[in-house]
């Protein structure tokens, strides 16, 4: 019996008519297990990704390979964005024995959840020298009936050796200035100067180095930090990992040239390079950059938000073809014919020239992906609209994408920062609103009168999982930047009340390290740990990054005293692998520099002379600086006590390390102060 069409996952539930016998995750399945003396076919994936589909389509829809399972297996699916914890437990292992992983992913367990034989996707039928999963199967089968005692071997030394991976990241001392300059120093050797971003192929949207890169400039005044910054984000704004026509980005591009994507486009990588962009625009006025954050904006509103106003976690790669089958990039790749369609000759030659369309095509079958080759001559920009116009018209025609419409707490709390600071800086309160919207419904679903977090819902329905480190971080990241936006202190509170959590459940108290889970959460074989940015901020990093923001909106020693704690790590990983450590750079550059700490007190929020106060501070590029706004006398914020009106007129107070300057009432002061 298939155990799956009551979940709330909608990776889940793509699996719910499948011939398998599938369990969620959950102790009555390894009881199951245990009962019937089967080994446990543990399968994770997520509901974007591709190959997860292509192995459902080829061996999960089997009623031959399905029949196999049944009889041999307990089968549990796992959403991997619903249990980061469980996944990360199990990536671990399979990295360890394989030296790769990604998903789907395929292991096997005991009864006892121990792993002892591992794989990502596995053919049908033999290719590239990778066995068929059947012949996996039917291998993993007899060594279970035929040497058992060798498999509780094995799984015993794997979950061992996993026991002894602890972190060490040295004397947990802050990292200064040299291993900072280090970290640029080792991604200045990675990066590559012709086509932007770091590494070779494929290449995924570096965000939280960018974010980095920028802080590091406006502290150090570093040229070349900038110079890496801004031309990364030009070539993905100019490639095909970038969606021309509706804006947002996918997931990362195949090649080294951003031009072929895969093309899943996830809510945490939109919501990331949204406020990159917009902080690549407030340090150097760049319009390129302006266009990219709101059109991202724009895409994350428009096609993700859900009718209770959070954010979907995904749009498929895949999507039908016209034909009934189900194709990756459908819905974004153009051919020449295509656009003398819909344009007529004259227009699609122009379209063709200015997007890069070839009749050998750039993708697949003579197809193209829409990029802005870096060309000599100038187009009408009205020529352009219009031709951009016709073909998103002519795209909504197709079969759009799936959608993922769960709700996942840590990639809202992304959206929120992102959507709260993009509305303030370009003058766009609607951005504002929705970013109030996600935030308002994380706090009226996802948090429990204890203020614990559930890390999922979907359609008003609160999931069963609970929240993990970097739902709790970057929850609390979005309310602290939506805080500073709105000036309504309630935000700075729900911070408080999350990051508390942090420091009672995720802190180890005599390390100062962060564990990715709760101390009371469901054991697993490994207490999941990792301080390493990947595709998002790990949740140790985007902790150090709340939990110092916050000290600096409220003065909380513990806050920052567990911040510097834990930026142990970025010392010890900064100058070696600064590519996986960006937040975590990124929050280092805020405490050497602080953070400053911005109080603006007018008589009314919106009095025309503090709001421009209010805007500059906003705008100010000083690395992680907190802002708060209020009347004077006002217990929204604690920044706001103490600090009166300077001549009757709308003041600003700027301090940092104990130490204030002069309060001044003119913006220009306000802005040189923040800007060096």
């Amino acid at each position: 019996m298939n155990r799956l069409a009551h979940e709330t996952s909608p990776y889940l539930l793509q699996h719910a008519d499948n011939p398998v016998d599938w369990w969620p995750w959950s102790t009555e399945a390894f009881e199951e297990a245990r009962k019937t003396n089967k080994p446990v076919l543990l399968s994770v994936g997520y509901s974007s990704c591709h190959w997860c589909h292509v192995m459902a389509h080829e061996s999960f829809e089997d009623q031959d390979t399905a029949g196999f399972l049944n009889e041999h297996f307990v089968s549990v699916k796992v959403d991997r964005e619903e249990r980061p914890d469980v996944d990360a437990v199990y990536m671990e292992a399979v990295q360890a024995a394989t030296g790769q992983g990604g998903w789907p992913m395929t292991v096997f367990l005991t009864p006892d959840a121990e792993p002892f034989y591992f794989g990502t996707y596995f053919p049908p039928a033999p290719r590239h020298g990778s066995p068929s999963f059947r012949q996996v199967l039917e291998g993993v089968r007899a060594a279970w009936a035929d040497r058992r005692d060798e498999v509780a071997e094995v799984a015993g030394k794997i979950v061992r050796d996993l026991a002894q991976r602890e972190i060490s990241y040295g004397d947990a001392q802050v990292p200064g200035d040299e291993e900072l300059a280090r970290a640029l120093l080792g991604l200045t050797r990675e990066y590559d100067p012709q086509r932007g971003g770091f590494g070779g192929a494929p290449k995924f949207p570096p965000s939280m180095v960018i974010e980095f890169l920028l802080r590091h400039h406006a502290r150090t005044g570093a040229e070349g930090a900038l110079q890496m910054a801004a031309d990364t984000c030009e070539r993905m704004a100019r490639g095909g990992i970038y969606d021309q026509l509706g804006g947002g980005f996918a997931r990362y591009s195949v090649d080294r040239e951003w031009v072929v994507p895969h093309f899943e486009k996830m809510l945490y990588d939109n919501a990331l390079l949204c406020r990159v962009y917009a902080h690549l625009w407030r340090a150097t006025g760049s319009e390129l950059a302006r266009r990219v954050a709101l059109e991202t904006a724009d895409f994350m509103v428009r096609e993700l938000r859900t009718n209770e106003g959070g954010f979907a976690s995904a749009l498929d790669a895949d999507s039908d073809d016209g034909s009934g089958r189900h194709v990756e990039g459908a819905y974004y790749v153009w051919t020449p014919q295509q656009l003398r369609e819909v344009l007529g000759d004259d227009d699609a030659e122009l379209a063709a020239h200015y997007f890069g369309v070839t009749e050998e095509g750039t993708f697949e079958h003579g197809q193209s992906v829409l990029q802005l080759p870096q060309q000599d001559g100038l187009f009408d920009a009205g020529k352009i609209a219009s031709v951009r116009e016709r073909l998103l018209e002519k795209r909504a025609e197709r079969h759009a994408p799936g959608r993922d419409d769960k709700v996942v707490a840590a990639w809202n709390g992304l959206a929120v920062a992102a959507l709260a600071e993009t509305g303030a800086y370009f003058g766009r309160p609607d951005l504002v609103e929705a970013a109030t919207g996600a935030a308002d419904l994380l706090v009226r679903l996802h948090l429990d009168e204890q203020a614990r977090l559930s890390r999922t819902s979907k359609d008003g329905q609160v999931g069963a999982n609970a929240g993990v480190l970097e739902d709790y971080a970057d929850v609390a990241e979005g309310f602290l930047a939506l805080g500073a936006v709105t000036g309504e202190g309630v935000w700075l509170e729900f911070a408080g009340f999350l990051l508390d959590h942090v420091l009672a459940r995720f802190v180890d108290a005599e390390s100062g390290a962060l564990y990715d889970t709760a101390a009371d959460a469901e054991r697993l074989i490994r207490r999941p740990q990792d301080p390493t940015d990947n595709a998002t901020p790990s949740g140790w990093t985007a902790a150090a990054g709340a939990l110092l923001s916050y000290a600096a909106q409220t003065g909380a020693e513990p806050h920052r005293a567990a911040a510097e704690r834990a930026l142990g790590v970025v010392k010890a990983l900064g100058p070696r692998v600064p590519r996986f450590i960006g937040w975590g750079l990124a929050v280092a550059e805020a405490l050497l520099d602080g953070p400053r700490e911005v109080a603006i007190v007018g008589p009314a929020l919106d009095d025309e002379a503090t709001r421009a106060l209010h805007r500059t501070a906003l705008l100010g590029t000083a690395p992680g600086a907190v802002v708060a706004v209020g009347v004077p006398e006002s217990d929204e914020f604690p920044l706001l006590a103490d600090r009166p009106l300077v001549g009757g007129e709308p003041t600003a107070y700027v301090c940092r390390n104990f130490t204030c300057d002069a309060p001044t009432t003119d913006a220009e002061r306000l802005r040189t102060a923040l800007n060096s």
